[in-house]
């Protein structure tokens, strides 16, 4: 199965949020929170999809032009499209936008109990600069706050085009 990254909008919204309740039973976004998100002017969100145009995981980050940090806000990868590397092509995308846009640096909260994500994020370079006690409700589960500080631009997979094959 091939999978190819591009712009998500509102016209997504279904799917996305379909998978975003799969995937965070407790602390799903609302549908308008998504909306809101995938509309703005300050958001850059990709979809990846199959030959069929199936949504198999969404990524998005706030990048505002001239800001002191960007935030990646949300990433999500279905269960069947998990090991092959989804979620770090996605990451991988929304940090060279960043980069693109001049962004010094990049935050992202994840869950303490989430390691499968922290050891993306510390792949990627994250470091942990904080924790947000209680954070994620109802489960009473820390937030662990991580930055990234961006390098210049670099090459990164191309938007509309096959990334895994």
């Amino acid at each position: 199965m091939s999978v190819a990254l591009r712009t998500a909008s509102v016209a997504d919204l279904d799917a996305i949020m379909a998978l975003e309740e799969r995937l965070f039973v407790s602390d799903a976004w609302s549908r308008e929170t998504m909306r809101l998100e995938l509309a703005s002017p300050h958001g850059h969100y990709l979809a990846a999809v199959d030959e069929a145009d199936a949504l198999l995981g969404y990524a998005g980050a706030a990048l505002p032009v001239g800001g002191d940090f960007g935030e990646i806000q949300t990433i999500g990868v279905d269960e069947a499209a998990r090991g092959r590397g989804l979620g770090r092509t996605l990451m991988e995308a929304l940090l060279a936008r960043a980069r693109e846009r001049g962004v010094p640096r990049m935050l992202l909260e994840v869950r303490a109990d989430n390691p499968v994500a922290q050891s993306l994020y510390a792949s990627l370079g994250f470091e942990i600069i904080a924790v947000r006690p209680r954070y994620y409700q109802p489960d009473d589960v820390d937030a662990l706050v991580q930055e990234l500080v961006l390098s210049p631009p670099r090459p990164a997979p191309a938007i509309g085009q096959e990334v895994l094959g």
